[in-house]
């Protein structure tokens, strides 16, 4: 997912941005205003994580600068200002959600995930099943047969696309777009290192392999036939 950050404080920017990327995010920073603003006018986000204090143009003028133009990208207010009446104005402006400092990071990634999801088209899922496999998005956790499965962020995000798109082949090229946003030369082999790791964490322990390769076209995960 590509989320942009709006915060001018150069510690919380580096801790979401370290933070965000672990999880698997492609993230973009910003500690002005209006910087933040163009971006998202002019850029595919998923996510805007905004902080309401920042030079240039404070939040709330970048919120209503987004929904005058129309766009409905999702935004987080994660600020200091934590009045009642703050919390009113920010809502009731636009913003899907609104978390103040200080913070627990795993709340964030769980407000990320509701709202991320209430965003999303089509219906709305927690869990994405193929088989005995069950790949939890809020809880960011996966399971086989009963048995827990520890992935690393790249290889949740590879194995959701994967999931999202069962009994469909996926490219090597939609992956990287999707997983790694193009941010890797188009030769590299980055899918097909990350695809034998998930690979001997989802299929090898098991009688029978989930995901499928279609020599030079892509991959595919399919219940068992």
């Amino acid at each position: 997912m590509k989320i942009l950050v709006a915060e001018d404080d150069p510690t919380t920017a580096e801790f979401l941005r370290k933070g965000l990327t672990q999880a698997g995010h492609s993230v973009e920073c910003h500690a002005d205003g209006r910087a933040a603003l163009g971006h998202c006018l002019y850029n595919d986000v998923d996510l805007a994580i905004v902080d309401r204090m920042l030079p240039g143009l404070d939040g709330m003028g970048v919120l209503k600068a987004l929904r005058a133009a129309g766009k409905d990208v999702p935004v987080l207010f994660l600020t200091a200002m934590s009045g009642v009446d703050d919390k009113v104005d920010g809502l009731t402006s636009g913003a899907d959600d609104y978390l103040t400092k200080p913070f627990h990071f795993s709340e964030l990634l769980a407000r990320i995930a509701v709202v991320t999801r209430r965003q999303a088209a089509g219906p709305q899922v927690q869990t994405l099943r193929v088989h005995d496999l069950e790949l939890d998005l809020l809880a960011r956790t996966a399971r086989r047969g009963g048995v827990d499965i520890a992935l690393q962020p790249k290889e949740f995000a590879l194995l959701e696309v994967l999931m999202r798109n069962a009994g469909r082949i996926i490219t090597r090229t939609m992956l990287l777009e999707k997983v790694w946003d193009f941010n890797f030369d188009p030769r590299t082999s980055v899918v097909e290192t990350h695809m034998s790791r998930l690979r001997a964490k989802v299929d090898k322990p098991f009688a029978e392999p989930l995901i499928h390769t279609t020599r030079n076209v892509g991959y595919c995960i399919h219940a068992p036939r």
